[in-house]
């Protein structure tokens, strides 16, 4: 459930009208509705029942400083996959132990910067990472609460760009050597051995992939307790999916989910740590965008929008399904026809929608993207010299813009021209 609904015949976020919030900012916009955010984060929370548990926001999904925060006062902590992603979490109030570090390529200032923060947990990937933070921890004086990352070699079922849990990703330890990584890192000064965390993907939208993977968690659970090691926290990653359409077969329920974790994990006496972002984010969000023209091209018609692939890079990168609805409801019984629905960007892949079946939209009207809170704005880019668009988050009957856009000048300005070029030119010699 979300809270983008039409009223007198004009879509909503909560109680306000997306074509006021385009008056007062222009398109394109995202915007985020904080009454969905809240829902979204209190089902996951009851989900997890009487489990000791903690849930943190996958700051990748949203790095918004003000939807961080929105979750940050409902208990939230956040995963976090760089630096600069845990400055965000910082500001928007999450505690420093409420924070957990993942990703494969932490740097030695990365981790120097996070061990002085004082972080609940690092989730190591890799033995060469073990040793690395080894010696930073070593250096700072501070210990190091770790959770190494198991690739338990599941297929998660989800498109192959955001799965992770398989042999032949990046991520994680195999399974055949976590007894001995597990070993080292427990020889290693400035490590804490805690927990353990398993991340199989992203989207995913059946319970049996995570079924496996979490059997295989305890397993090794069992067996590491049984070896001396001490495994408070087992870390479980997120990637429940979402529903990217009305029309489809929907994901698992969160219930659903909770109730899977009880049965598989439940009995181990583990504080439980979940990573979700798309279940929390996605459906909150909606990107609104004008049309600019409606063409007729050779056997094909083409809506023209202001919102590009930079704007919305998924349909481009992964081809993405959004819902993409007029902004001013059509009257009922209205035909449709199919329309390629595109961006100004010079490139072919600047399509959002092929043969969608859309009501008659003049220049100038309003079409939402629904489904467009993670993996929105925080993967958008300058492409084509395109400012970043602005993010608006409401609550109730009021909203705020909670990041501008740029002006031409401010982007222009960040480049430098080298002295060399900031000189006269030299006068041309003449040919020899």
């Amino acid at each position: 459930m979300d809270h983008f609904l039409y009223h007198d015949g004009t879509l909503h976020a909560e109680q306000v009208a997306l074509s006021d919030i385009a008056a007062a900012v222009g398109t394109p916009f995202y915007c985020y509705s904080t009454a969905t955010l809240e829902r979204h984060f209190r089902v996951f929370d009851e989900a997890l029942g009487e489990l000791a548990h903690t849930i943190c926001f996958a700051v990748k999904a949203n790095s918004n400083v003000a939807v961080i925060a929105t979750l940050a006062r409902l208990g939230a902590g956040a995963d976090i996959v760089s630096e600069g992603e845990l400055r965000r979490a910082l500001a928007a109030g999450v505690p420093p132990q409420k924070i957990v570090f993942s990703g494969v390529g932490k740097t030695r200032e990365e981790m120097a910067f996070a061990l002085t923060t004082g972080i609940g947990q690092f989730n190591v990937e890799s033995a060469e990472e073990l040793e690395a933070l080894s010696c930073v921890a070593v250096e700072t004086g501070v210990s190091a609460p770790i959770a190494l990352r198991v690739n338990p070699d599941v297929d998660a079922k989800t498109h192959a760009k955001i799965a992770t849990g398989k042999s032949e990703n990046k991520f994680g330890v195999p399974m055949a050597r976590a007894a001995e990584t597990y070993a080292m890192a427990a020889a290693l000064p400035g490590i804490e051995v805690v927990g353990i965390d398993v991340h199989i993907g992203s989207q995913l939208t059946e319970l049996a992939p995570f079924e496996a993977a979490f059997n295989r968690v305890a397993d090794l659970t069992r067996s590491l307790r049984a070896a001396g090691h001490r495994i408070e926290r087992l870390d479980l990653g997120g990637g429940l999916g979402i529903p990217y359409t009305r029309s489809n077969d929907a994901p698992p329920l969160p219930f659903d989910y909770g109730a899977m974790i009880e049965r598989t994990v439940g009995d181990l006496d583990a504080h439980i740590v979940i990573e979700p972002g798309r279940l929390i984010a996605g459906n909150a969000g909606v990107l609104v965008s004008s049309v600019i023209y409606h063409k007729q091209g050779e056997g094909r018609s083409f809506l023209i929008l202001d919102a590009a692939m930079n704007d919305l890079v998924r349909p481009a990168m992964y081809d993405a399904w959004h819902d993409i609805v007029p902004v001013i409801e059509p009257e009922p019984g209205i035909e449709t026809l199919p329309v390629d629905i595109v961006g100004p960007v010079c490139e072919t892949g600047d399509t959002f929608a092929k043969g969608r079946e859309m009501p008659p939209l003049r220049p100038g009207e309003l079409v939402a993207f629904r489904s467009a809170g993670a993996y929105g704005a925080v993967m958008a880019s300058e492409y084509n010299t395109r400012p970043l668009i602005p993010e608006v988050i409401v609550n109730g009957n009021r909203f705020e813009v909670i990041r501008a856009r740029p002006t031409y000048a401010e982007m222009i300005g960040r480049d430098r021209i080298p002295d060399w070029l900031a000189q006269e030119p030299a006068e041309p010699q003449p040919a020899t």
